[in-house]
């Protein structure tokens, strides 16, 4: 899954890795590949039914350098949303979605959930990415391309 905004120039690395997935696995009976854009909270359904769940997004003020790539596991990224009864559908972020959906699927939630995040600064109106953005791109691309030919879920 990749989020963010490809208009907002780096936001938009998430749907970069998609396409750049797409690309290289094309069709597949055992990997769905899902542009999430900006709309986190289908992440809920979307999650349902999958043993294994990466997700891939640009992440502001990390205080690291344009394309610094963070791999972590989803459990340390719930550990930050609350419960939030005001929480609007339209303001959701995919890790309010993840801790929705953890207690709505409960024994449906997949247990091995993976996220990259790829330190951003600009999000501006403009469609390119910066280029260390985009190689972080390439690299989070190579990695799961890696993990899914060791997994014999593509052939490498």
């Amino acid at each position: 899954m990749g989020f963010g905004n490809p208009v907002r120039s780096d936001d938009g690395i998430g749907m970069y890795v998609i396409e750049e997935l797409k690309k290289n696995i094309g069709e597949s009976d055992h990997i769905n590949i899902f542009d999430m854009g900006t709309a986190a909270f289908e992440v809920l359904f979307g999650l349902k039914g999958h043993n294994k769940i990466i997700l891939v997004d640009a992440v502001v003020n990390s205080n690291e350098p344009v394309g610094t790539l963070f791999k972590v596991p989803a459990e340390e990224v719930l550990r930050a949303p609350q419960d939030d009864p005001l929480v609007f559908l339209h303001g959701m972020k995919w890790d309010q979605a993840l801790s929705y959906a953890k207690k709505i699927l409960h024994d449906e939630y997949p247990e091995d959930i993976q996220v990259y995040l790829i330190a951003i600064e600009n999000t501006k109106l403009e469609v390119d990415l910066s280029q260390p953005a985009k190689e972080a791109g390439d690299k989070v691309v190579q990695h799961i391309l890696e993990d899914l030919a060791q997994e014999k879920l593509i052939n490498a």
